[in-house]
């Protein structure tokens, strides 16, 4: 498992538990990895985790909302390795922050821009950062962003969230098209909802209390439009990212690839 050796991988958001799970798998691959985020306490812990397990990783605190931040780690990082590989970003959002949950006509146009300012905002600045210098470097690297299958579902009361999944899509082409000729490639990741995470867990507690039901109920309704009953996993989201991200992954370019194990109610 050494198709990312001498690779260099930068991951936003890594305190997180998608980022950690893609840092994690980039590592186990044979890539370097610079895990970043605004806890430093989390994302060196990461680190630590990564190292003792045969990798190599090193944790930095980035604020992946600060253009100038960004901008100085990719800097370093391009200065200490002579290029850049791949970047990730698993920068999420708060269901509430998001208006998530609450019906259009009664959101607020600040929880609607929420969800746009922060996660495709921060998708926007990481990528473009990074492809500056990725084309400085003639590292023909991989931007892999990170959306949810909200931007193809049908579901009520996530106008904010939804439309931001979509606009992030949407920058994966724009960016591909933009940046191909330079030999990066720009590929994202629309994850189904991961049951095993803390934010699943907690959506799915509030959700079920909100609506006066058992949170087991509230838990089916998560996998009833499952095609194969199967449930994916942070790791195998983790695999995807670091195959999507490899040479054979370039089939990919400008796509966005669904993980999901398949769903009857996504597009």
């Amino acid at each position: 498992m050494t198709n990312l050796k001498n690779k260099v991988a930068v991951v936003f958001a890594a305190s997180g538990e998608i980022a950690g799970a893609v840092a994690r798998s980039f590592a186990q691959h044979g890539a370097k990895v610079y895990v970043t985020a605004r806890n430093l306490d989390a994302v060196t812990t990461l680190a630590e985790a990564i190292n003792a397990n045969g990798g190599w990783a090193e944790a930095g605190k980035v604020d992946a909302l600060d253009e100038t931040g960004i901008d100085s780690y990719l800097k370093k990082v391009v200065a200490e390795n002579g290029k850049l590989d791949m970047v990730f970003n698993g920068i999420g959002t708060y269901y509430k922050d998001a208006g998530s949950g609450t019906p259009t006509t009664m959101a607020s146009f600040e929880q609607f821009l929420h969800p746009l300012q922060r996660i495709c905002g921060s998708q926007f600045l990481t990528s473009r950062i990074a492809a500056r210098y990725m084309i400085q470097s003639a590292s023909e690297g991989t931007l892999l962003l990170l959306t949810a299958s909200m931007a193809k579902s049908k579901t009520p009361n996530m106008a904010g969230f939804a439309a931001a999944c979509a606009a992030i899509e949407a920058l994966t082409r724009v960016m591909a098209a933009e940046f191909g000729q330079h030999g990066i490639k720009s590929i994202c990741i629309c994850s189904g909802a991961l049951l095993e995470t803390k934010k699943i867990t907690g959506m799915i507690n509030d959700f079920a209390q909100l609506a006066g039901v058992p949170r087991e109920e509230m838990a089916l309704r998560y996998t009833k439009f499952d095609i194969l009953k199967a449930t994916t996993s942070l790791k195998q989201l983790g695999e995807t990212a670091a195959f999507l991200v490899s040479e054979n992954g370039v089939v990919f370019n400008s796509h966005v690839v669904d993980i999901d194990c398949g769903k009857f109610n996504i597009l």
